[in-house]
């Protein structure tokens, strides 16, 4: 029992002595966080004696704009002799009367045509010789050289119409059996194995006729299997006339029928 009161005492001691120490750490730790505080204040240096009292302005400048292109000018400067005139009048530098006129005849006749146009009733002086301007549709063309008359201009003819071509035909379908139309029709050999087993029947082959009459292709449609070979071949060895329509050779398609029977 008093061994235990011993061991409790010691650790309270023990206790007493951490604490302090920690306590006293944690001072010591904290003052000298105030001191290294307190010391950069008065070492730091703004260096407000050299600050001037001058205020900087930044102005913004707009860049240049590129200078717009100038309008081009697609009239045609008018001189004096190609002035226009739109006052109904006809303008003459000298007011002459018409050398024709013989109630009015010139004074000093002569053998050179002059330059200015003879006045009419409406013409009044001017700086240029012209006539009132028409409408802007009875003007003549460069080559006419006489203002005021109307040119036509024929439209050009409409494009002829396509020809219609006849769509050729390829194939000529026949419905009914060909044996009867054939130039040439050999009889298929009866095979041996059909013979020997009284085999008989119909073998329908269907075959494509060329344009000169020949047999391209052969196909049965129906038939005992035995039978059927022979009969393929016997179908491309026939020959038939050419088939035309409206003049122009075309390919047939139809059947050839063979009977097989024992005589």
């Amino acid at each position: 029992m008093f061994n235990n009161l011993i061991e409790s005492s010691s650790h309270a001691n023990e206790f007493k002595r951490r604490g302090s120490f920690l306590l006293f750490t944690t001072a010591t730790y904290a003052v000298l966080f105030v001191i290294t505080g307190v010391v950069s204040i008065y070492a730091y240096d703004a260096h407000l004696d050299q600050q001037a009292d001058r205020v900087e302005m930044l102005v913004f400048v707009p860049p240049p704009t590129p200078n717009e292109p100038q309008p081009v000018r697609t009239e045609v400067p008018r001189t004096p002799s190609t002035a226009t005139n739109n006052t109904g009048d006809s303008i003459r530098t000298v007011l002459m009367d018409s050398v024709t006129n013989p109630n009015n005849p010139p004074d000093h006749p002569g053998t050179v045509a002059p330059s200015v146009p003879p006045a009419t009733p409406h013409s009044r002086l001017g700086e240029f010789n012209s006539e009132p301007a028409g409408p802007a549709f009875s003007r003549g063309t460069a080559n006419s050289g006489t203002p005021g008359q109307v040119v036509n201009i024929p439209d050009e003819p409409p494009p002829p119409a396509p020809v219609a071509t006849p769509t050729p035909i390829k194939v000529l379908k026949i419905s009914e059996v060909l044996n009867s139309k054939a130039l040439s029709l050999p009889r298929p050999l009866y095979p041996a194995m059909a013979r020997q087993i009284h085999l008989q029947g119909t073998v329908t082959v269907q075959v494509l006729i060329d344009e000169t009459g020949r047999v391209l292709s052969a196909k049965a449609l129906s038939g005992h299997p035995i039978l059927i070979p022979d009969s393929q071949r016997a179908a491309l060895q026939a020959r038939f006339s050419p088939t035309t329509i409206n003049g122009q050779p075309v390919k047939v398609s139809g059947v050839i029928s063979y009977n097989f029977t024992l005589q």
